[in-house]
């Protein structure tokens, strides 16, 4: 009898123990699309997300704790994206939340972890507005480490227009918040080069006929093609043009480089170019672990991360809030807010090297001198120019006079 009482007695101190370390650990929340047609996005980003977690996992942790991911499916909804913040917070009482892919999802679930006082790391979405959400507000907690498309935007149309010296140009852009403010975001850089698309037409997600809108733009005397969407539509729209035997290049955001847009898209995607912040070549030290252990872990096809961009945006996200949580001493949410906006020590990432990334007006840690020009070449990314692939090892920094900042304003 007594063998048996010693023995619960073990089991009930070990499901203590169990239970106290599972207490102890710092939960972070990733939502993201796993299923659908943003997944090659989300999935990428969330593996970046765990790649980085079991790093500093392994390396001790945070404050002496561990990270714990709760990952969540949001499925590109807006709907479903409030409903995750909703249980994040008061289920899971996560101390931070990283991802959103979709601009219009974290518009709509971000306000959630803004009233709690929770900081969201935007690693994904890159409509202009998403950090401006907030920033009439004595506290902002939105932080961002993608490419705003006010970046974006000017780098696409200096492209078409200067680089290459399209002047007749058409958008297609998808019904989403993303694509209608991204849209948006080229007619003004548009109307800076003194011009005006000849075309501009709109396509929902799941389309799989362009033909309408590709037949008014070739009709309009189009000579490029400028993008706002994702993988899946933006391959219909190469397919589309050799359906029709009319080729003329196309030239759009970073979302050209989804595998699902390479893949779809076949050899009519070829020479698709677009800004990016990471290029899956081991052009630094840390480019070349982070690809090593990214591809033993996930085992991509063809060794090729479906979203580039997404797997190292999501890695560099969550050092940046550990760094965060180590200065502040805390998981509290002001007191990491508050360190993220003045960040001691730099942070070395895949895209970059986070020096003060963040003040209290500003929440961007990217600015226009970082991004480079991406081209689908033989199906994966490669650098549009060799002048920027002979210097990618430099790290580009943060640089605040850099066209495209967006600087918030408070009251």
């Amino acid at each position: 009898m007594s063998l048996l009482k010693t023995g619960l007695s073990a089991l009930a101190l070990a499901a203590m123990s169990t239970l106290a370390m599972a207490a102890d650990t710092i939960k972070i929340g990733v939502s993201g699309p796993f299923t659908g047609g943003s997944s090659s996005m989300g999935v990428s980003m969330r593996d970046g997300v765990r790649l980085a977690a079991e790093e500093i996992n392994k390396a001790g942790g945070v404050l002496g704790r561990q990270i714990q991911l709760v990952e969540r499916d949001d499925e590109a909804k807006n709907e479903r994206g409030v409903q995750i913040a909703q249980e994040l917070i008061n289920k899971e009482r996560v101390a931070a939340v990283v991802g959103y892919i979709n601009t219009g999802v974290a518009l709509a679930s971000q306000r959630f972890f803004q009233d709690a006082k929770i900081p969201v790391m935007n690693n994904v979405a890159t409509g202009s507005v998403i950090t401006q959400q907030f920033a009439d507000q004595p506290e902002n907690y939105v932080f961002r480490n993608s490419a705003h498309d006010s970046i974006q935007a000017p780098m696409i149309v200096e492209e078409a227009v200067a680089r290459r010296g399209f002047k007749k140009v058409a958008i297609l852009a998808d019904s989403t918040n993303y694509g209608q403010l991204g849209r948006q975001d080229l007619e003004k850089a548009l109307e800076l080069k003194g011009l005006k698309p000849v075309a501009v037409e709109k396509f929902n997600i799941k389309d799989v006929d362009m033909t309408a809108q590709l037949l008014k733009a070739k009709e309009a005397g189009a000579e490029a093609i400028l993008t706002y969407g994702i993988g899946p539509e933006l391959a219909q729209i190469a397919n589309g043009m050799t359906k029709l035997g009319w080729k003329v290049p196309m030239i759009g955001s970073w979302t050209l480089s989804m595998a699902n847009y390479i893949d779809n898209a076949g050899p009519g995607g070829e020479g698709a170019r677009m800004p990016q912040t990471f290029i899956q070549e081991p052009t630094t030290p840390k480019r070349q672990s982070f690809i090593i252990n990214y591809l033993r872990t996930f085992k991509p096809k063809n060794n090729r991360i479906d979203s580039p961009v997404s797997a190292a945006q999501g890695y560099d996200s969550i050092y940046l809030l550990a760094a965060a949580m180590q200065q502040a001493g805390s998981t509290e949410g002001p007191k990491v807010r508050a360190a993220l906006e003045d960040l001691k020590t730099p942070v070395e990432g895949v895209v970059t090297t986070y020096s003060k990334p963040y003040t209290a007006k500003d929440h961007e840690a990217i600015t226009a001198n970082i991004p480079v020009l991406g081209e689908v070449k033989g199906q994966r990314v490669v650098y549009a120019y060799e002048a920027d692939f002979k210097k990618a090892s430099e790290v580009r920094v943060k640089d605040v006079n850099a066209k495209g900042a967006l600087v918030q304003t408070k009251k």
